[in-house]
């Protein structure tokens, strides 16, 4: 199986939504903002994204996180692994609250990317700042 790369960057937001065994709401629509915003998704039909989230939970069931994880980075362009990287927070970070599931994900993801420790750093920072409240 091979995934596009817009595909492949929407499993890793699912799994990522999905690692506190939680999908919320706020993960939902952030997901789909993030879809119909960011130039890496232009093009993409964001009617799609039921069937790509309902195709990715399916390959999690086979296969679990580690083996989804494998498909999407074995499918993913090295110039799109920090862009995979910092979706993942913004989805993990969504809720203001990142619990110990979500850290491991977080850093499974990191250590499976060929991404350097300061330019994660400087993602989460700024995930950090860009959602902080008042």
């Amino acid at each position: 199986m091979t995934l596009s790369t817009q595909d492949g960057l929407i499993y890793l937001m699912v799994v990522t939504a999905a690692a506190d065994r939680a999908l919320s709401n706020q993960e939902i629509k952030r997901m789909s903002a993030l879809v119909k915003r960011l130039p890496v998704f232009e093009g993409y039909d964001v009617s799609s994204l039921p069937r790509v989230s309902e195709e990715c939970a399916s390959l999690l069931q086979q296969v679990g996180v580690e083996g989804v994880l494998e498909q999407v980075i074995a499918d993913l362009p090295e110039r799109l692994q920090d862009t995979a990287y910092a979706l993942a927070v913004e989805i993990a970070a969504v809720d203001l609250e990142l619990g110990q599931e979500e850290l491991r994900w977080l850093e499974m993801v990191r250590d499976s990317l060929k991404i350097d420790r300061l330019t994660t750093a400087a993602i989460e920072a700024a995930a950090r700042a860009r959602l902080r409240r008042a």
